[in-house]
Formats: structure tokens, sequence, C-alpha cells
């Protein structure tokens, strides 16, 4: 099987969010698992850093009314092949790679990720050595890709499109079909169209032959309001296609047991040595020593979606209860300053750095005692499995992959042993606060405390099983007659 994976970033060489990390660590496991999977992204800056010296000219592609753009034949540093789609005039710039240096979005944005994705649709198509069966879009940056393979002519790759984050739509003013040499004919309801916008996701949405996304409880979300966000009525309709496959982690990177990172490395049988880290993680945030009150960590991006307001409201009965807070990331202003004030309020109970630092991120999660995800929405999450491998039970809310990966703490599940951490449902102060209060009780119950931390360290979150469920869909996808030269939404 050959698959070409497309998508706008990828660990360690460009990361916005945990796109970047599906994106290294998922064929890196399909490859394991015998498919013969490459990864195309743009060359941005620190790409062709990476690549000067270790790449190959594998083409030169002429795809009006883009500008020409050299393929470039690498690999990523874990060794997976690695196709980058060299045009320095819309990808080799200072600042992100959706934004300018001041934080805006670049404004052509469009033109940006329509050459991507057309890139990734002609490469769909016969014509080279090395021809993909299955050609796999990720996000909204690459959903004009099956557009266009419905227009072209002859054979093509099956499609697969993956939602990420359906918050994410790639919303475009309608004059963005001619700048991008779209036929008008796409613009319409059964199309690109999307409330008098041209939607990159929309269009991948209808017109790739599958769908997935990155958990199966937010597939299901998805497909009505809120969290369908105006695509509930597509996705319904498409819900025979549409699969939830449980992103995985990167068990090597995050494992307690050999983390160059933390201040002491530990296992299931030594648990013990998870105070050292806790104890280096209270002098990095300023926090007061002292036994008995459990620490509780915040690795996140300050947005509404991750409802960081809810933990703020709530981190003064949080600290009586008593209990410590750490908190590290960036984002929204106003809840950086929440933050930054609850550290002046609440002096060595209340930590806050702002900002990322990923030595940081892995000493909390071994240092901290549970660690807190109050998320509105989460399609699929990575730090709830970090965080139980590293033996650190979770409160998070009962929605998306989170409900799909922490099994709440109650008699049944403890004495099945399952039971890994603490979930709420309503996202709502109140409700968090409770889910919080239970985790301290319990953390004071210690023979219960240490069986939630096995439980978790138990749970296999590698990559493997997901590979082992995309290839299989890759394998449905292909076997109907025809084969990838099939065309149309749901073939």
């Amino acid at each position: 099987m050959k698959v070409l994976f497309a998508t706008s970033e990828a660990t360690p060489l460009v990361k916005t969010g945990g796109l970047a990390d599906v994106s290294a660590a998922l064929p890196a496991a399909l490859r394991r698992a015998g498919v013969d999977a490459r990864v195309l992204m743009p060359g941005y800056g620190p790409v062709l850093g990476w690549v000067e010296g270790r790449a190959r000219l594998a083409g030169v592609l002429e795809l009006p009314p883009f500008p020409v753009a050299r393929l470039l034949e690498s690999a990523l540093p874990g060794g997976t092949p690695l196709l980058v789609l060299d045009c320095p005039a819309l990808y080799a710039r200072e600042g992100g790679p959706y934004h300018q240096p001041g934080g805006a979005e670049w404004p052509d944005n469009d033109f940006r990720f329509g050459l991507l994705s057309r890139a990734a649709a002609e490469l769909a198509r016969p014509g080279r050595d090395w021809v993909p069966q299955v050609l796999h879009c990720n996000d909204w940056q690459t959903g004009l890709a099956p557009s266009w393979l419905s227009i072209l002519p002859g054979p093509r790759a099956a499609t697969l499109m993956t939602i990420h984050n359906l918050a994410y739509q790639g919303l475009f003013p309608a004059t963005a079909m001619e700048r991008l040499g779209l036929p008008w004919s796409l613009f319409q309801p059964d199309g690109v169209e999307f409330h008098g916008n041209l939607s990159f996701l929309k269009a991948g949405l209808f017109h790739a032959d599958r769908l997935s996304t990155v958990s199966p409880t937010y597939a299901r979300e998805i497909q009505q309001a809120p969290l369908g966000f105006g695509m509930q009525g597509l996705l319904s309709w498409r819900s025979r296609y549409l699969s939830g496959v449980l992103n995985g982690i990167d068990t090597a990177a995050w494992n307690p047991g050999t983390d160059p990172l933390i201040a002491r490395r530990y296992g299931p049988g030594t648990l013990a040595r998870k105070d050292d880290n806790r104890a280096a993680l209270r002098e990095r945030f300023g926090l007061s020593p002292g036994p008995g009150r459990p620490l509780f960590g915040v690795v996140s991006r300050f947005a509404h979606q991750k409802g960081l307001d809810l933990l703020a409201e709530v981190t003064s009965q949080l600290v009586a209860l008593p209990a410590q807070l750490a908190v590290l990331g960036s984002g929204e202003a106003p809840l950086e300053a929440a933050f930054r004030e609850l550290a002046t309020r609440h002096p060595g109970e209340v930590g806050v750095v702002v900002g990322f630092d990923e030595g940081l991120s892995h000493l909390l999660e071994a240092g901290a005692d549970v660690f807190v995800m109050p998320s509105r929405y989460e399609p699929s999450g990575l730090n709830q499995m970090y965080s139980q491998r590293y033996g650190t039970p979770v409160v998070a809310r009962d929605t998306g992959g989170l409900a799909d990966t922490v099994t709440d703490c109650a008699p049944a599940t403890l004495a099945e042993g399952t039971a890994t951490g603490f979930l709420f449902r309503e996202p709502t102060p109140e409700a968090l606060l409770e889910a919080l209060t239970r985790a301290a009780a319990a953390f004071a119950n210690r023979r219960m405390w240490r069986a939630l931390q096995r439980n978790g360290m138990a749970r296999d979150f590698s990559w493997d099983a997901s590979a082992a469920r995309y290839a299989a869909l890759y394998a449905d996808m292909t076997a109907s007659p025809g084969g990838w030269q099939n065309a149309g939404p749901g073939a």
C-alpha cells in the first residue's frame, strides 16, 4: 500500500499544534506496519534548512495559476520519506506557517495552501515513478485536494480527509475561486461554498472518498451542534463514510523510565521516585514545599476551547482544599493575565510560566500529582495520554478524545482496575471543582492513588494500534472495483 500523507506541519521541523505530532508519528507507525507512507509538506524556512544537503530534486511542478515549484525528496528526522514543496515566494518567510511575525494571518493563505492542495492532487495522479494509492489529507490546509481530483481527468488515488479540529475551516471570500483557478461550478452548497465563502475544509469533507477524525467520540459529537460548527448536516449525511480513529503518542519520547528531561526516571514499580520530580517542579514554579497537598498541573494553549477560564474561576477554592497549581502555556492575553494575577494572589501555591518549554512540559507531566484538562471540546488530546503514562491521573471534561482515553474513578472501575482519572460532564466551574475535589480526596488515600497511577501506566497509547486502524481503512478504500481510480464523494 502506497500512501501520500499531505500536511501543513510536522514535528520537529514546524509545529503549532497536535497536527505536527500526528504528521511525524503516524506515517512512521504506518511504515512499521508495512505501509509505504510518505509525507508532503511546504518548504518553510526551517524545513529547507533541515533538508539542505539531504535532498534531491524530484521534479518541477507547473500548476497555473500558482508559481512554479520544485519538489524536493528527503526524509524527516525519524527517517520517514519527505516530499518538500519548495516555493520560496509562498513559504520561505519570517514568521509562522499561518501567521506573520506580528500575529496576523498571512493575507495570501488561500494561495499558499491552495498550492499545497493542488500539488497533493497532482502527485495523486499517474505520471511519476511513485504514485500513491491513497492521498491522506489533513485539516483545511489540504482540503482542496479532493475537490481538484474530482474535476481533473483520468485515474487518481482514493482520498481520505482527516479532521483534527473542525473549528478551523479555512474560510476565504468567494473571490478566491478565481484567484485559485477553481471553476465556479464547484461553488455551491453541494461543493466548496459555505455561507457565501469558500471553505477549504468543507471542500475536503464533501469531495473526499472517506472521512476520519481523531477519536470515536469526537466523530459522533461533530455530527450535531454545537461541535459541528455549522457542518453537522454534511457530516451527518456522510456519516457512513466517517471513522473515528484515536490518535496515539510517541512512547519513546514520552517514557518516564528513559526521559532525559525529568529530574529522576521511574516506572510503575518505582513510583516513589516521582517525589523528586515533584520537588523539582515546585522549585521551577516557585511553589512552597510541604507534604500532603496534591500538586495539580496544566500544559495548554490559553484558549476558550481549553476551558482554562473555568479553572481560573475555581483556583482559589482549589488552593483552599489545600492544593497547589502549576500552569505552563500561552495564548489569549486575558487568560495569561488572569493566571498571572492568581499567582500573585497565591504566592507559593500557584505558579505560572507563560510560554512554551518542551523540557518543562516533560517535568510537569512527571512532577504533577494530577493533570487538569477542562476542555470545552477536545478532538483527541495528547497530554491526557502523556499524563497517564507518567503515572499522573487526569481531571478532564467528558468530551472527545478525553472521554475515549480517561476512565472515571468509581467503585466499579476501581474494582475492574480500569480507573485512571476524574471526568466531569458540564462545562461549568462548579462541575470542574467537584472533579478537582474528588481527585484531592483520592490523593489522600495512598493505596487508591497508587492503583490509579499504575492503571494509567498500563494503558497502551502507542501509535501502532492507530496505524493498524488506518491501514485497514486504506485497504477498504482501495478494495472496491476500480480500486484507486474511483471518483466522487462516497465512492
